[in-house]
């Protein structure tokens, strides 16, 4: 969405009666260390989920689920815990800031351990916040110098720089009781916890654009729009690129609930953002693919939760990519979904099991600017023609702590998702899931995130058995695999008075 016209909408929501205010709150980050112990409540049952496999949420939306927890004396303290975290000043103006410094270290620079590029190393690591509150508005920046960078081939940002640094956060947001507007850079994930949503996931390293959301619990529109790097299409010509997601949340019961999302990139020579396509209430695949004809990549997908049994979460989600509904013959489906159950174990732990499955040709299209990438980098998946399982456990450890250990097997064959897409006799000969030669990555894992004082620590610790590594018949190897980053920092906040 242009700017002057992102700046109107914010200005008209600011001009709404008093009758839809609302306090406004920053966003929960979706790197912030105690989002792991949160999740885990949520998968006991012990607190609603704010946003089903919709994150971040607002800390307004968390706090209030904490306060209205079903909780006993074992996860008594941990909502303590976090609602002293959270709950933030109630004043109309209000201001936070902070900072911390640390070190990161890894085994490989990519932020995958599954698919390792580089060495291994130990950098220093920094990042100052400052964010303000005016009644119904909220502003957020967090600024991270990270020499990591550089190194990930993910990382689109200058390489030749003294001093790699990244806006982790930049946002302005207008709440209101049933309207939304957020614009800037702000990392989310629409999808199932503990892996990159389909649509939209935190992988890549700047998603800046325009969202809005609309409704309440019950129900609840999201959207977002952003233009995406210019890219190449079939005829060699750079193209202009532009994404647009948008998804309706329906609140079924009070166990069940369903999603409907569509997301579009569009590109072109001469492209620009029309409206049509950027309009959250029209259905893009059936009155622009069908009725205008194909002007865009169109995927269609959806979500759902449902609580199965008091101790038992269902989740699943579906996307369905570039659907042909005639002249099939003529092209191949393109899938992604993922199941996640999930539940409390015994009186303080919480159990989760996933698997999703890539097709081997999810993400790309004929025309290569058509993609679901952004320079080449994922917009929602990083990697096509996978499927990876796994079974996680969840031990809380001083009220503080979240330790996971993991296992997992995770399956990759040769597709890659900036391979060009085939044509003619190669695309039928194409199998839908794992092309050539499969490399099996067998994974025993530790997760550990929390806060102790000024010190935060997240990490991911695992040992790779891989079979046929880098594809080739015959080769084995066995890896550690790790990625840590520790801090120590300071918080101050206060009130903005206006006298």
């Amino acid at each position: 969405m242009p700017r002057p016209l992102a700046a109107l909408l914010l200005v008209a929501l600011c001009s709404f009666p008093g009758a839809l205010k609302a306090q406004a709150s920053p966003y929960v980050p979706t790197d912030d260390p105690a989002l792991p112990i949160i999740e885990h409540l949520i998968a006991r049952g012990v607190i609603a989920d704010p946003s089903p496999m919709k994150r971040p949420f607002l800390r307004g939306e968390l706090v209030r689920s904490l306060r209205s927890a079903d909780h006993d004396e074992a996860e008594a303290g941990i909502i303590t815990r976090l609602l002293e975290r959270f709950e933030g000043d109630s004043a109309e103006a209000w201001w936070e800031a902070g900072g911390r410094a640390g070190i990161e270290a890894y085994s490989t620079p990519r932020q995958d351990l599954y698919h390792p590029v580089g060495d291994g190393s130990a950098n220093p690591y920094g990042e100052l916040r400052v964010a303000a509150g005016f009644a119904n508005v909220t502003a957020v920046s967090r600024v991270a110098v990270e020499p990591r960078v550089t190194d990930d081939p993910d990382w689109t940002g200058r390489r030749n720089v003294d001093v790699p640094s990244r806006l982790v956060e930049g946002y302005l947001s207008a709440q209101f009781k049933y309207a939304r507007v957020t614009y800037g850079q702000l990392p989310q994930n629409w999808g199932p916890a503990g892996l990159p949503g389909i649509p939209l996931s935190d992988y890549g390293y700047e998603r800046q654009g325009l969202m809005f959301e609309l409704g309440n619990r019950a129900v609840r529109l999201s959207a977002l729009a952003t233009d995406l790097n210019d890219g190449v299409d079939s005829s060699g010509q750079a193209a202009h690129r532009y994404y647009f997601v948008h998804r309706l949340n329906i609140r079924v019961t009070k166990k069940l609930d369903v999603a409907a999302w569509e997301a579009n990139v569009l590109s072109g020579v001469d492209r620009e953002f029309e409206t049509r396509y950027r309009n959250p209430l029209s259905v893009s695949y059936l009155a622009n693919t069908i009725g205008l004809g194909d002007r865009g990549n169109v995927m269609l997908g959806a979500d759902a939760t449902w609580w199965a049994r008091p101790a038992l979460r269902l989740e699943g989600q579906l996307g369905i990519d570039d659907f042909w509904y005639k002249n099939r013959q003529n092209n191949r489906d393109r899938y992604l979904f993922t199941l996640a159950a999930s539940g409390p174990l015994g009186d303080a732990l919480s159990w989760r099991a996933l698997y999703t499955e890539v097709s081997s040709l999810a993400l790309r299209a004929f025309n290569p600017a058509d993609n679901f990438t952004d320079a080449g980098v994922g917009i929602g998946r990083n990697f096509s023609d996978y499927d990876e399982i796994s079974l996680r456990v969840s031990v809380p450890v001083r009220q503080r702590w979240l330790v996971t250990p993991e296992l997992a097997l995770f399956r990759q064959g040769e597709g890659d998702i900036n391979t060009p897409y085939p044509a003619g006799a190669a695309l039928q000969r194409t199998p839908a899931l794992f092309i050539g030669t499969m490399q099996r990555t067998w994974r025993a894992g530790l997760l550990v995130s929390g806060q102790e004082g000024p010190l935060q620590l997240t990490g991911d610790v695992g040992v790779h058995h891989v079979t046929s590594a880098g594809h080739a018949e015959g080769e084995t190897e066995t890896k550690l695999v790790f990625r840590l980053l520790g801090t120590l920092g300071l918080e101050w906040h206060g009130r903005i008075a206006e006298d």
